[in-house]
């Protein structure tokens, strides 16, 4: 069975077909300035050189026609026909209601229209993916698996906000979390390098990219989130804020003159890393910063960091009353050792001990683990696959 997995952007579109006998991802492919000037398909198969397509695209199902069409071309495709396509997963940010993966129906679709308050930035991009592949895949059954549906099972005391209740019983406000598909991917992968049953660990999963959550896992559940009503609140990022005092918001308002607006394109865009360092978002540029010209702006980003992920596991040992396991996964967490580092010196008292050296190996292939024999709670390096993950849940449903 050969699922597609489609994770899609405003303007962009990121897909995988993934044989599932063997989990072998054999092709996957970028799509980018849907609607824009410019537009192009980027595909890479094992085995063959990069294909790439620059073409008019004026919207989505432009681009879903494009990429099924690179599937199967005879020289730079995969498949014969779309017929080898089994079904469809597509990823979406904000499930709302959902506290699962489930098929796309129209019902679905309709009611994710309702929701994109809750995510304007994500499901917007997201709804047309699906439409447009419901549109020429008109047979192929199709699952939608959200970002926060791992995280639906937090306890009241975890996700309720202290504002009035009727926010939360009349608007939907409240904690909801998100990255889950790729939390949920790490902690299982964690268990089996283990050798134990997840219901068994508690484990704090820390995905650091430009975008950040750390997740308090227990028993193969998800219990507490740093990401709440939007993907803005928790760990400092790339461009985002993280936490902060609200009332900095309305002070900004008042004093500066701010629209609701520019301020969350503030809070959005203009803080985190590059409001900070002034140098960017990408951790490549900072690191480099630091090494090469020692600034201290720089510097000051990466202790931020390293203290922000050090107090949330701090904090989320205590909130299981212990931890098993630390996992660090995605594009930083997988490659910067100088936040590792800093999120985890001086954490003997927890039982964390960790391996300098491991930390350093940059080589991490399907995984590592960075602590030493002697740590009673082991930390590992796992690349995150969500794709894979929204490919399974997508087998199970269909």
């Amino acid at each position: 069975m050969k699922v597609l997995v489609i994770n899609c952007g405003s303007s962009s579109l990121k897909y995988q077909l993934i044989d599932m006998s063997n989990e072998e991802a054999l092709a996957q492919g970028l799509v980018e300035r849907i609607g824009i000037n410019g537009s192009i398909l980027t595909q890479k198969v094992e085995g063959k050189d990069k294909y790439v397509v620059e073409t008019p695209l004026k919207d989505h199902q432009d681009a879903i026609e494009l990429v099924l069409k690179s599937l199967v071309d005879e020289n730079h495709g995969v498949i014969k026909s779309m017929d080898e396509i089994s079904a469809v997963g597509h990823r979406v940010v904000h499930g709302g209601k959902y506290a699962s993966s489930v098929v796309a129906s129209d019902e679905v679709v309709e009611y994710l229209q309702e929701i994109i308050k809750l995510a304007p930035l994500h499901n917007p991009g997201s709804i047309a993916g699906i439409k447009a592949c419901k549109a020429i895949m008109k047979t192929t059954p199709m699952v939608v698996v959200f970002d926060t549906a791992f995280h639906q099972t937090m306890p009241e005391k975890a996700f309720m906000y202290p504002l009035p209740y009727e926010f939360y019983e009349k608007d939907g406000i409240r904690r909801y979390g998100f990255h889950g598909t790729s939390h949920k991917y790490v902690a299982g992968e964690v268990a089996k390098w283990m050798k134990k049953d997840i219901t068994e660990i508690k484990t704090i999963t820390c995905h650091i990219g430009n975008g950040v959550s750390i997740t308090a896992v227990n028993g193969g559940k998800s219990v507490d989130t740093t990401m709440g009503f939007t993907p803005l609140d928790g760990i400092i990022m790339g461009s985002r804020s993280g936490s902060v005092d609200p009332s900095i918001v309305t002070y900004l308002m008042k004093e500066k003159g701010y629209s609701a607006e520019e301020m969350n394109e503030i809070l959005n865009k203009k803080s985190g890393i590059l409001g900070l360092s002034g140098i960017g978002t990408d951790f490549r540029d900072i690191r480099s910063a630091v090494e090469n010209e020692k600034d201290p702006k720089a510097v000051l980003v990466m202790d931020i960091f390293g203290y922000q992920v050090k107090k949330q596991i701090g904090a989320y040992a205590a909130a299981m009353g212990g931890v098993d396991a630390i996992v660090f996964t995605a594009g930083v967490g997988e490659h910067a050792p100088e936040i590792r580092i800093r999120a985890l010196t001086d954490m003997e008292f927890l039982g964390v001990k960790l391996d300098v050296e491991k930390n350093e190996n940059q080589n991490i292939g399907d995984g590592m683990e960075i602590s030493t024999k002697d740590s009673k709670v082991k930390v590992f390096v796992i690349p995150t696959n969500e794709e894979l993950m929204i490919a399974k849940e997508t087998l199970a449903l269909v």
